[in-house]
């Protein structure tokens, strides 16, 4: 498989993620998203993923799938290893809110096209788009810790002991969270699992600075 990314991507970040804990090997195609006005912008790589976003995954028969969440699906049913999801369709879904709340409710309004957007067309200042960012963030892991605080599934990690998708799409979001200066202090439980994430190997080979286009 090829995976189409971007070291600082979130998206992209996450699938690293999974695809390390499971134990699969993958080949690094590196689209840059800030230079010559964006790769991810280019004709050739709009052949691969007409929105122009990253992650974009390669399958050995050819085919692309998008959408890193989607990706992760994939992932979980199509590969054994480690475990993404829990068993009970309950529990399953619980985890996939958790995941959602940070992929569908967070991200979306921080990532670079929405960055880019407030600085060129609306002009805001880089303070102001700091101010953004940090508003969203704080907003959406206010909810989470609340949430994580109250579940008796919660330990270790979102759920239970073990990492799965709902880790694997925080860790990303505290890591631009730091980047961007937020203040976690707020948020001890968040914190305590993005800690136990960081001592597992496959979490760090899939940080930003592990990757071979890290500028």
């Amino acid at each position: 498989m090829k995976l189409f990314g971007y070291w600082r991507s979130s998206a992209a970040y996450r699938v690293r993620i999974a695809m390390n804990l499971k134990g699969l090997s993958y080949e690094d195609n590196f689209v840059h998203l800030v230079k010559d006005g964006g790769e991810q912008l280019k004709e050739a790589y709009k052949a691969i993923n007409p929105q122009g976003l990253v992650p974009s995954l390669e399958l050995d028969n050819g085919d692309y799938l998008t959408q890193s969440v989607a990706i992760l699906e994939y992932l979980e049913e199509t590969f054994g290893g480690h475990k993404l999801l829990p068993e009970t369709s309950q529990d399953r879904a619980y985890v996939r809110s958790l995941a959602l709340s940070v992929a569908c409710e967070i991200h979306p309004l921080n990532n670079l096209r929405v960055l880019k957007y407030l600085s060129n067309d609306l002009k805001a200042s880089d303070e102001e788009k700091s101010i953004w960012y940090r508003h969203w963030v704080t907003e959406g892991f206010a909810a989470l810790e609340e949430t994580l605080e109250k579940n008796d599934h919660t330990g270790k990690f979102c759920f239970g002991d073990e990492p799965g998708l709902a880790d694997i799409c925080l860790v990303p979001q505290v890591y631009n969270a730091r980047r961007f200066n937020v203040d976690l202090t707020p948020y001890p439980t968040i914190v305590s699992i993005d800690q136990n994430c960081q001592a597992i190997e496959a979490f760090n080979k899939a940080a930003p600075e592990q990757q071979g286009d890290a500028v």
